[in-house]
């Protein structure tokens, strides 16, 4: 009586859909993994996991398949996304909740997030038509380069790291505030030396929810990056990334190439895992200190 009760509750119900929910997310997650796995492992055991990782000659013509230059070009891509939009993110952040008057607030606030809604190969044509460009007139060069790559993602990552870091900053008590003002600091001060110090949670969480969308952003590098599988050796020179080499040649790959390629996804998605861990370690250290 008590079970049909419970089950006829509102409250009992929602709770099953919501473990539903969690079990469903959770066997997607897997499925993932173990496709995945699966595939990938028993290739880089036949290649052979130094060959692949830090061979440097990509040729599925020839059998041979190492990923060393696109390891380096989603590394280098990356750092320049973090060095341009990482910044520029975070002090726009603290702009919006701090020093943004509200009518210019209601204008930049929904432009931010338009940025985030717009696809990647529109971006991709914004790089090619106006950054590219740009870059062989002023550097010289075909302009398909690691600088135009980097820029590029840098304003991709912008609106992650803008809204997360924004909702972290005005989660700060207001106590926080007055008494840095109480102790005679100014405002920009109290905000720079005490409000962004005491969000850091939230800013280190929209860092690497912008270095995940840099990791695994393909359309728009593929567009301005030149996808040469080499080491990249400049700014001005091109190159490729992990993703990009899987979506230029997964359509027609077959056999120990096609293995390769999901191989090559099991280095990213372990990319991916490492940077999820590193800073769910250094989270726990902020909390525990």
């Amino acid at each position: 009586m008590n079970l049909r009760k419970a089950f006829f509750d509102k409250e009992y119900r929602m709770r099953i859909v919501f473990l539903i929910c969690a079990l469903a997310s959770i066997l997607a997650v897997l499925l993932i993994c173990v496709f995945l796995f699966a595939n990938g492992i028993p290739a880089i055991a036949e290649i052979g996991p130094l060959e692949f990782l830090s061979g440097r000659t990509w040729k599925p013509s020839n059998d041979i398949y190492g990923i060393f230059p696109m390891i380096l070009g989603s590394i280098y891509v990356t750092a320049g996304a973090i060095a341009v939009g990482v910044p520029i993110g975070i002090l726009t952040a603290l702009f919006l909740a701090q020093f943004c008057p509200k009518s210019l607030y209601r204008g930049l606030k929904p432009a931010v997030e338009l940025l985030a809604g717009i696809p990647s190969v529109v971006y991709g044509f914004f790089g090619m038509a106006v950054l590219i460009p740009r870059i062989r007139a002023t550097f010289g060069g075909h302009g398909n380069s690691l600088l135009a790559a980097s820029i590029l993602l840098g304003i991709m990552i912008l609106p992650t790291i803008i809204n997360v870091s924004e909702a972290a900053i005005r989660a700060v008590p207001k106590s926080y505030y007055e008494g840095g003002l109480a102790l005679g600091s100014s405002h920009e001060r109290t905000c720079v030396f005490v409000l962004l110090p005491a969000a850091k949670s939230g800013v280190m969480a929209s860092v690497v929810l912008g270095i995940g969308r840099a990791v695994g952003e393909t359309m728009a590098v593929i567009m301005v990056a030149g996808n040469q599988a080499r080491v990249p050796k400049g700014l001005l020179k091109g190159l490729r990334t992990l993703t990009a080499n899987i979506v230029i040649e997964m359509g027609y790959a077959a056999g120990l190439h096609r293995e390769a390629l999901i191989a090559t996804g099991v280095v990213l998605f372990v990319f991916i895992l490492i940077i999820n861990l590193s800073f769910s370690l250094i989270s726990r250290k902020d909390r525990s200190a």
